[in-house]
């Protein structure tokens, strides 16, 4: 453990560790509700100067025509690259692979993708945002594997209504069980093809392909303009027309005049008070001076992602600290996707359509396996599907000016493709641990990570390629292929579970409330608080999950039961 060289005079009520999307988020209601609020950050701030959505291929040196697409990419970022999100207009965003190494076991990849900037993950996120319900929160009671959360859907309803009026999630409410509806903005249009694949396959199948649920506003909201579809969207928005939390959540935060953010600040541990057994603050080191520095405060909250959360909780005990249950580090899943199918419509002109050319969403087709107490196949829990229907065009016909345009149009398709996101099962082999002999340029221990699919994320990948070509086939659609090979852990980049929430301190590291069993001053509200992941993305629960978090210290502080 690193030993602190310096202390901060200033003492606050409650230490944020992370500023993105659950970072943010409990600043923002941390400090308006009158405590003083401390975010500390790794990484550095970032200004709409960097944000780079408007320029186009030719602007940049290497025409962002692949990845990695810069030697500088290729060289330090090799890991971060892989992923489509990191681009050579953003990848400066991402962390340096050579100064924040982690292990693998030997024959398991896992692709660890990280962000650090103050806004963390908020900056080129996703932004599919669902609700989960009792088929997701209960998922054990019914099919008998693993532990239930220690929470209903009724817990969370009106703070998941709190983050959807905040944030804006533009959608359709569709009245399904599996997949509650939120409180949405108007809904992003369909395509042509996607209106034509929606009716077919709920008339012939009885299964409901929707808008995507993001978080991505449609009109005016909350002082923010609606999205202008300039995409894309992973290079930072001019408008902050997506949620991410430097120009929404932080900034409300500042406002209050509460916050004290502190960037270039890389987390080694908890400290603890030996007499009390609580938290007393935070060691982190400056980015800048390499000195090893201590805040003091009353509550300390980990929202630094869900393995870097994990990883300070590991490095502040022998151990770890908060884990006489043994399951700290343990129970990692994300979602195995990669698996679907795409087609041809021969009945729709190829033709260029009136809508949105970079419009940043999707369908989806919700859950339809195992929403009763039947299972389907072997397998148990289910998947989503996203993706979506238009036009694609033969741009790399042969011919040069009018010839080449007739080309690029003669052999235009209309194409439907969707990949699913399948649930994994939560496993106690699947885990993390703390490498002591590796350190980051920071000397801070780094992780070692073991994680593999099952054979239930493999049928449940199977089976939605079956399914999808199954629904283009029904749909009309025409050269119907299959994907090819799964993908490796980590790299949905929705990694949850390590310090899961439960109902009994033998069976988890945090309780209903996301505090830790061992240490009643410590909070743990990201995707580490995560007990099964359901087929959902999971950014919005997890934003719920830390404002239920916020109104438990805001009333233990009143009655000093945290302080």
């Amino acid at each position: 453990m690193l030993q602190v060289i310096a202390r901060d005079k200033q003492d606050f009520d409650v230490i944020v560790v992370g500023s993105g999307c659950t970072g943010g988020w409990a600043a923002k209601e941390l400090c308006e509700a009158g405590l003083k609020v401390a975010v500390v950050e790794a990484g550095s701030t970032v200004s709409e100067s960097e944000f780079t959505e408007h320029l186009q291929p030719y602007d940049y040196k290497y025409r962002e025509v692949s990845n990695p697409s810069s030697p500088e990419m290729e060289r330090m970022r090799p890991m971060q690259s892989l992923t489509s999100g990191c681009k050579e207009g953003n990848y400066k965003w991402f962390v340096n692979d050579i100064e924040n190494p982690y292990e693998v076991e030997k024959g398991k990849p896992f692709r660890w993708i990280r962000v650090r900037k103050v806004g963390g993950r908020s900056l080129t996120w996703g932004r599919q945002s669902y609700r989960m319900g009792n088929l997701d929160l209960k998922a054990a009671s019914r099919d008998g594997y693993g532990i239930d959360w220690p929470i209903e859907y009724k817990d969370l309803i009106p703070y998941y209504q709190k983050v959807e009026r905040y944030i804006g999630v533009s959608g359709l409410p569709e009245g399904l069980e599996q997949l509650p509806d939120s409180e949405f903005l108007p809904p992003m249009g369909f395509t042509c093809g996607e209106t034509r694949f929606r009716e077919r396959v709920k008339g012939k199948m009885g299964r409901v392909a929707t808008i995507g649920r993001t978080a991505i506003i449609t009109r005016d909201h909350n002082g923010r303009p609606a999205c202008h579809y300039c995409g894309p969207c992973n290079h930072g928005c001019i408008t902050y027309s997506y949620y991410s939390s430097p120009f929404t959540t932080l900034k409300a935060a500042e406002a209050t005049g509460n916050l004290t953010l502190i960037p270039d600040a890389p987390v080694s541990h908890v400290v603890m008070d030996k007499r009390t057994g609580r938290a007393s603050g935070i060691a982190y080191v400056d980015a800048q001076t390499r000195e090893i520095k201590e805040l003091r405060s009353k509550v300390v909250m980990l929202c630094a992602s869900t393995l870097e959360s994990t990883r300070i909780l590991l490095n502040s005990a022998p151990g770890g600290l908060a884990n006489s249950s043994g399951a700290l580090g343990h129970y990692l899943m994300d979602h195995i996707f990669q698996g679907g199918a795409s087609g041809e419509m021969d009945d729709l002109p190829a033709k260029p359509w009136n809508g949105p050319p970079r419009r940043p969403n999707g369908m989806y087709i919700p859950r339809f396996r195992n929403i009763d107490r039947t299972h389907t196949n072997g397998f148990i829990r289910g998947y989503g599907f996203q993706g979506g229907s238009s036009p694609q065009f033969d741009m790399g016909a042969s011919g040069f000016g009018k010839q080449y345009k007739e080309a690029v149009h003669k052999n235009a398709r209309w194409r439907t493709s969707f990949g699913a996101w399948c649930e994994c099962l939560p496993r106690y082999e699947n885990r993390v641990e703390i490498n002591p002999e590796k350190k980051d340029a920071w000397g801070i221990p780094t992780l070692k990570i073991h994680m593999a699919w099952g054979d239930n994320e493999y049928k449940l990948w199977n089976d939605a390629r079956e399914q999808a070509a199954e629904m283009l086939e029904a749909t009309g659609h025409k050269n119907v292929h299959m994907t090819g090979a799964p993908s490796a852990p980590g790299f949905c980049i929705h990694e949850v579970g390590t310090a899961r929430m439960s109902a009994s301190p033998k069976q988890g590291v945090l309780n209903q409330y996301a505090q830790a069993w061992d240490v009643k001053n410590l909070f743990v509200t990201d995707g580490a608080a995560y007990v099964s992941i359901a087929c959902q993305n999971p950014t919005l629960s997890m934003m719920a999950i830390t404002g239920r978090a916020c109104d438990y210290i805001q009333d233990g502080l009143k009655k000093g039961e945290l302080a």
